[in-house]
């Protein structure tokens, strides 16, 4: 059983955002870091990947669909992103084995919080809408067939952070290191034997400069000073999220 898990979920290619989270102290302790998803599809998107991959067994990785869509991306299916399709050429043919190998669930057994499955949206698709005031019936729908013995769910994709009870069930956004809704900083979450949300601060405008700099994304510039600076609020990202709610 793991004793302490960090959950670093939709880093982006977003290197000194991750920076900042690897070096937090209760990260670099933990016995296990899981990825949940969205990890390279931003404007670092080889360097992220090289930083991962050194931490070896220390990472359990879990796939996303903007991970999904470099790979689609690199077979010749375009993204209707921009930076995704610029990513995805950017790889190396082992970065692209490995996302495309990624799975869609890991459950792991965590100390005070039993068996936690680890997905990147809901446990049956990558790229399905949960929020934290989703109705209970929807969360009914998407966790459909889960063990019983897995209480915890652990998700990203919105890139905002919450934990809520459903029926009886935690689950659990760790929210976004590279492309945080609502407020600026690197958010991830600390599992065992409880739960903490937390939120790294580093100094965005030198990441945003050095973003600009290191990456050949042609607009990295604006990019960082969108998605690092968290232009966006969690109220802009439920008004458009909310329609794929069902609402």
């Amino acid at each position: 059983m793991l004793e302490r898990v960090a959950v670093l979920s939709d880093i982006h290619g977003a290197l000194p955002a991750l920076e900042a989270v690897l070096a937090e102290p209760d990260v670099a302790a933990a016995d296990l870091i899981v990825l949940t998803g969205d990890i390279a599809a931003g404007p670092q998107p080889v360097e992220v990947l090289d930083l991962l991959a050194a931490l070896g067994e220390r990472a359990c990785w879990v796939g996303g669909n903007a991970d999904r869509e470099l790979v689609e991306a690199r077979s010749g299916r375009s993204s209707p992103h921009d930076v995704s399709n610029w990513a995805a050429a950017q790889l190396r043919d082992d970065q692209v084995a490995r996302l495309a190998a990624l799975p869609l669930t890991v459950t792991r057994s965590v100390a005070g919080l039993g068996q936690v499955l680890f997905c990147h949206a809901t446990p049956r698709d990558d790229e399905e809408m949960v929020l934290v005031d989703s109705r209970l019936e929807r969360w009914a729908e998407v966790f459909a067939g889960l063990p019983p013995e897995v209480g915890t769910v652990v998700c990203g994709h919105t890139h905002m952070p919450f934990t809520r009870l459903v029926d009886r069930r935690l689950v659990v956004n760790p929210g976004s290191v590279g492309m945080p809704y609502g407020g600026a900083g690197a958010w991830w979450a600390l599992l065992g034997p409880r739960v903490q949300l937390r939120r790294t601060g580093y100094d965005v405008a030198a990441a945003c400069a050095r973003v600009a700099a290191e990456s050949t994304y042609p607009d990295a510039a604006e990019w960082a000073d969108e998605y690092l600076r968290s232009r966006h609020s969690d109220a802009d990202a439920l008004a458009v999220f909310g329609p794929g709610d069902g609402r």
